[in-house]
């Protein structure tokens, strides 16, 4: 068996080796993003490079947290193949350790890392995110921010008739909305006014328009600093349609659901990141499965790079399978729990399956 001292070796081998790939992708999203956000705020006049660099440094989180599995598989294939160059693997297997105990404690590691990106990186990233956007509304103002190609859609109707909200970006989970057009309609569907925006912040029965036009048919533009429009929209369905599930911490994504199947909405892309972030820890362990049935081979057999190169092609493959899940369960033809676990069932047995051949074959 194999001794505590080895495994918190490899263990540790392991975690050094991700926690260094990872926090190089990181600094180098933060770099990319810093230069294009520099470039945004170059038209706006007196600009802090302070508030650019925390607007970038606030909205990489999020988008650093889809490359951990990727993270997990490059430095699990950088600490196997650094073990096989110094010959530590060959002496392991010497002693009689078999491939399957020194890969356990990377698995064990895989794991708890997986646990730590579902339970504390994903609240943190979606709460910086929040913030970030909170920033670039200051910096830029509420339509001319880097976010303003993104649009948002939601229809209301009360007694009053129909209402179409047009948004171009939004905040606080959708309570706020920045860059507002509004269509009403009465009862019988007949078109009344037009109403732009600044901004919007959802009241108790009532949308709060900020610096808004109305435009009515056969009557001159008329200017609100305030205006009111009543409306029925409770906070969860506002959030269903605004609130992106990236955005929603994992610690309130249950009560989403929840919220949004009581309100009869549909909750599919939300059920869908749930499921994701649940099998988040075992996307890593088959990942170290992938990255160990591709690096283990010893460097005087020769063929190391053809093999690392399939690794990397195996980790592709399986991003675009989960891309192409994920949309599949958000078109509602397939469970989100079946989307989110496919890929974690095809990298983890196919890891398995080479390793169980190459080992034991």
């Amino acid at each position: 068996m194999i001794g505590s001292t080895l495994a918190r070796y490899f263990a540790m081998r392991f975690l050094g080796a991700a926690l260094a790939v990872f926090g190089g992708i990181f600094m180098l999203v933060v770099l990319v993003d810093y230069v294009e956000m520099t470039r945004n705020a170059s038209r706006v006049a007196n600009a802090s490079g302070l508030m650019v660099a925390q607007i970038s440094f606030y909205r990489v989180p999020q988008v650093t947290e889809r490359i951990i599995p990727f993270a997990t598989l490059i430095g699990a294939m950088v600490c196997y193949v650094g073990l096989s160059r110094r010959l530590e693997l060959v002496i392991a297997r010497a002693a009689g350790i078999s491939a399957w105990q020194f890969i356990a404690p990377a698995l064990i590691v895989a794991l708890l890392m997986g646990a730590a990106a579902t339970l504390v990186y994903n609240p943190m990233s979606a709460a910086l995110r929040e913030y970030s956007k909170q920033l670039e509304a200051e910096l830029f103002g509420e339509k001319t921010g880097p976010q303003a190609q993104t649009t948002f859609w939601v229809s209301q109707r009360n007694a009053d008739g129909q209402a179409v909200i047009n948004a171009v970006a939004s905040r606080n989970q959708g309570a706020l909305l920045d860059g507002v057009t509004i269509l009403t309609f009465d009862g019988a569907g007949h078109f009344q006014e037009r109403i732009e925006a600044t901004s919007a912040a959802l009241e108790s029965g009532a949308w709060h328009l900020t610096d808004a036009t109305v435009y009515g048919v056969g009557v001159p533009p008329r200017q609100h600093s305030s205006y009111l429009l009543a409306t029925d929209l409770s906070p969860e369905q506002v959030r269903e349609n605004f609130a992106t599930p990236e955005t929603v911490s994992f610690w309130h994504l249950r009560e989403y659901i929840d919220l949004a199947e009581h309100a009869g909405l549909a909750a599919t892309a939300y059920r869908l990141q749930y499921q994701i972030l649940i099998a988040r820890p075992f996307l890593l362990a088959a990942m170290v499965l992938l990255a160990a049935s591709v690096s283990l081979r010893f460097f005087r057999f020769g063929g190391v790079t053809p093999m690392l190169l399939s690794g990397v092609l195996a980790g592709f493959l399986l991003y675009v399978l989960s891309k192409v899940t994920e949309d599949v369960s958000k078109a509602e033809l397939m469970h989100p729990a079946a989307a989110a676990w496919l890929p974690v069932l095809a990298g983890g047995l196919t890891g398995f399956m080479a390793l169980l051949y190459l080992e034991d074959g």
